[in-house]
């Protein structure tokens, strides 16, 4: 899906940064507010089936819950002309999955910092009645180079406490 220069509701579409098995993130500019954002977009072919849009849905609904450093924050959510996407913080920084493949390992009180920060934030969420379910080095982005700020993303396998589970056929 060829979105760069087109402008999705309020946000103007800037470039691709990926693209996952059921959305594609690209990079997004908010004119009124002159801010960058990263902007999920869920794949047209899934769109058209009612258990895809749910489990889209269920994600931002479930992220939109949660207030933690650690955390990506949903800025929006909305559907236009079929495309449905939801709107969150634009994070400048690589994912830890870059950063491994780059410098191999990590030293371990490096290693014990991060994971000690990502367990708050999955306390924090467990308490709040969402359980990530999807908890991958690619998952987890940095604010910046020195690797002090672990935040975690990609919420797509989300689970809500409490409502029917969603889960797709063939996935464990």
């Amino acid at each position: 899906m060829n979105l760069k220069g087109r402008q999705l509701g309020k946000y103007d579409i800037v470039e691709r940064l990926g693209r996952g098995g059921m959305a594609e993130v690209f990079k997004g500019f908010q004119p009124s507010i002159e801010r960058f954002v990263a902007i999920k977009i869920m794949h047209k072919h899934l769109a058209v089936e009612d258990q895809f849009i749910e489990r889209f849905r269920s994600e931002a609904k479930g992220m939109a819950q949660l207030r933690h450093h650690n955390i990506v924050r949903i800025i929006d959510f909305d559907i236009e002309d079929d495309i449905y996407y939801m709107v969150l913080d634009y994070i400048e920084g690589q994912t830890l999955r870059a950063h491994l493949k780059q410098h191999r390992i990590l030293p371990p009180c490096e290693a014990l910092y991060i994971m000690a920060q990502l367990a708050d934030a999955l306390v924090y969420a467990h308490g709040q009645g969402i359980i990530h379910r999807d908890i991958k080095p690619g998952n987890i982005m940095f604010m910046d180079e020195s690797l002090s700020s672990p935040v975690l993303t990609d919420f797509g396998l989300v689970r809500i406490l409490g409502e029917d589970s969603i889960t797709m056929s063939g996935a464990m």
